[in-house]
């Protein structure tokens, strides 16, 4: 089975995540959304609401799987068994970023593979913290996020 892991906090899920996510879904067997959780981190949704957008954002695609974690990335992808990590790009710095991760993940097991996607154009400028950013502050982030996610704002 083609498993592929998409690890995050997705605090809250952004149209650039659905754009990377749904693009990729054809090129796996299976999706598991990861949802990291770190304790010293503070998030403006809770666990609960941030696994429930996704699973209704995704509620049609059933290949799509959503699921927490806590620790590192690469060993919630032997635990699931997935041979690939995917990870979506908005920039340069993202991708600087990005192959940082993936070279530290090589080292750590070379059999898992790393997939980056480019976010669409339309979708570059969109961050979750700049989504918080806008909430926290009263704005409107309809343009921004997943229908589903505008039943929690």
């Amino acid at each position: 089975m083609r498993r592929a892991v998409f690890p995050g906090s997705f605090d809250p899920i952004t149209l650039g995540h659905e754009n990377i996510i749904r693009r990729a879904i054809p090129m796996f067997d299976e999706i598991v959304i990861a949802i990291g959780v770190n304790g010293s981190k503070k998030t403006m949704f809770t666990l609960a609401q941030r696994i429930q957008m996704l699973e209704r954002v995704f509620s049609n695609a059933p290949s799509v799987k959503v699921e927490t974690f806590s620790g590192l990335t690469v060993r919630f992808c032997e635990k699931v068994k997935a041979d690939w990590m995917l990870r979506g790009v908005r920039n340069g710095g993202d991708f600087e970023y990005e192959r940082t991760i993936a070279q530290m993940t090589k080292k750590l097991n070379p059999s898992l593979e790393t997939i980056i996607l480019f976010t669409d154009p339309e979708f570059a400028p969109i961050s979750s913290t700049v989504v918080r950013d806008i909430l926290a502050n009263g704005g409107d982030v309809s343009n921004f996020v997943p229908k589903a996610v505008l039943d929690f704002v």
